[in-house]
C-alpha cells in the first residue's frame, strides 16, 4: 500500500495503480485463511483511504475489487469451497454511493451447485468505463451491459 501511495502521490498523475492479494483459492481449511486475508484486505483498504484522504486524492480515486472466480457456497470435505460462478466485488472511494448493488445470494436456488449470479460483472466494468472513465463500455466489452448507479459525478 506505501508504494501505491507514493505513487499516487506523485504530482504529474497515474491513471490506475493494480495491488494483488493472493491466496483466495482455498480448496482446504478456507475459514482460518479467509479470516486472516480478510483481515489484510481491510487493513489495506483502511490505509490506503486514509493516505489518499490525507494528499486530498480520495475523491478523485476509485478502488475496485476483483477476482477471476467465484466460489461455490457449499463446503466440501476439507473445509474449503471450490471453484464458482459468482462472487462479490467492492467499490471504494469518494465519489462511490455506498450500498448494495444486486439481489443476495439465493441458497436455495443453485445452478449446478452454483450461487446465480445478481449483477453480470459487465455491468460493474460499463460502470467504471463509462461514469468513471467517459469511455464507450459497448466497444470495450464487445456489448452493451446497463451500468449501475454506484458512483456519482
Amino acid at each position: 500500500v506505501r508504494t501505491a501511495v507514493e505513487i499516487a502521490a506523485n504530482p504529474a498523475g497515474v491513471a490506475v495503480i493494480r495491488l494483488s492479494l493472493n491466496g483466495f483459492d482455498t480448496h482446504q481449511n478456507q475459514p482460518g485463511v479467509h479470516n486472516r486475508l480478510l483481515g489484510e484486505l481491510t487493513e489495506g483498504i483502511a490505509a490506503l483511504k486514509a493516505a489518499l484522504v490525507e494528499l486530498g486524492k480520495w475523491d478523485s480515486t476509485l478502488v475496485m475489487t476483483y477476482a477471476e472466480f467465484g466460489r461455490r457456497p457449499q463446503e466440501n470435505n476439507s473445509m474449503g469451497t471450490d471453484h464458482g460462478t459468482a462472487s462479490v466485488h467492492f467499490l471504494a472511494g469518494g465519489r462511490v454511493r455506498g450500498g448494495l448493488y444486486g439481489a443476495p445470494p439465493a441458497l436455495r436456488d443453485l445452478d449446478g451447485g452454483n450461487l446465480r449470479f445478481g449483477i453480470d460483472y459487465r455491468s460493474l466494468y460499463a460502470s467504471v468505463l463509462e461514469r468513471w472513465w467517459g469511455l464507450d463500455s459497448a466497444r470495450v466489452l464487445n456489448g452493451r451491459f446497463p451500468a449501475l448507479d454506484a458512483l456519482r459525478a
